[in-house]
């Protein structure tokens, strides 16, 4: 009698793995999601349970109830200074006009002088001693130059986008693979051609790293002007509301303004994510 033969079990299809990896991946961006809601429910909690406990002042911290009642407020009847959604677009103005300003500014200046030697050699020292200096403070001399207008805020804006961005595309062009300069000189690249084809594509990581960073510190330099001085902007919200000793519109005008920053993130993930789909993306394999 012939002992009977066992087959091997069959592998599984490639599909089925393919549809688990993006199941656990769904289950872990549902997980995140949820422990995030979580840790916030949580602070905010404890923040009104202390508020109305006494363990915190209402008054100078005021609580999340407030701050609510008060954004509600202005999005229903309005800020003194006129709608809430008209505060937040001149805000957005003043960041986003600063922002590209300081963005095509830095990058240009830091590929050019990442590629030319002798720029770098010129204007490096000026560069390093111009961003040794605390931009916040320009501030009031844009204010003085340019009036309470949002000229004055896009300048701030602009100061403080420029640096992070330079510094970042002069690196990228700097790190450029050696060899592949080598090997598009050989194929009969021009330096324009160069610098187009292979320096600048090979920087945009190193660019769009610092694009993330920068645009937070167009929404600094917008309020921080208007704090100073402006007709509008949330940033004379949180004046105004200071002046009267409202924590609540204090707070309520911070936390706009996180909204705001977070909906301008998420754009710039979309645009990179869809700007590099070659780049392979993140196992998220830790835990």
């Amino acid at each position: 009698m012939q002992p009977e033969l066992t087959l091997p079990a069959p592998a599984p299809a490639a599909g089925s793995r393919t549809e688990a990896r993006e199941r656990a991946a769904r289950q872990r961006r549902l997980g995140v999601a949820g422990a995030r809601a979580a840790v916030l429910a949580g602070f905010l909690g404890f923040w009104e349970l202390a508020a109305r406990t006494g363990v915190v002042d209402p008054f100078n911290f005021s609580q999340p109830s407030r701050i609510w009642a008060q954004i509600w407020q202005w999005t229903t009847h309005g800020t003194a200074q006129g709608s809430l959604g008209e505060q937040i677009g001149y805000t957005l103005y003043e960041a986003l006009t600063g922002w590209v300003i300081g963005v095509v500014g830095g990058v240009l200046l830091g590929i050019a002088l990442g590629r030319v030697r002798f720029l770098a050699d010129v204007f490096g020292p000026y560069i390093k001693v111009l961003n040794a200096i605390p931009r916040i403070v320009l501030a009031p001399i844009f204010l003085i130059w340019f009036g309470l207008g949002p000229a004055s805020k896009v300048a701030s804006a602009v100061v403080l986008v420029f640096f992070p961005v330079f510094f970042n595309a002069f690196q990228g062009a700097r790190e450029v693979d050696r060899n592949l300069i080598a090997n598009a000189r050989v194929l009969g690249a021009s330096n324009r051609q160069l610098t187009v084809r292979v320096v600048v594509p090979a920087a945009t990581s190193w660019i769009f790293t610092s694009l993330h960073v920068s645009f937070g510190f167009a929404l600094i330099g917008a309020i921080v002007g208007e704090y100073i001085g402006a007709t509008k902007g949330l940033g004379l919200l949180v004046a105004a509301a200071q002046g009267t000793f409202n924590a609540a519109g204090v707070y309520a005008a911070m936390t706009i303004l996180a909204v705001v920053a977070l909906f301008t993130e998420g754009l710039l993930t979309f645009a990179e994510k869809r700007l590099f789909r070659w780049k392979p993306a993140d196992s998220g394999d830790g835990r």
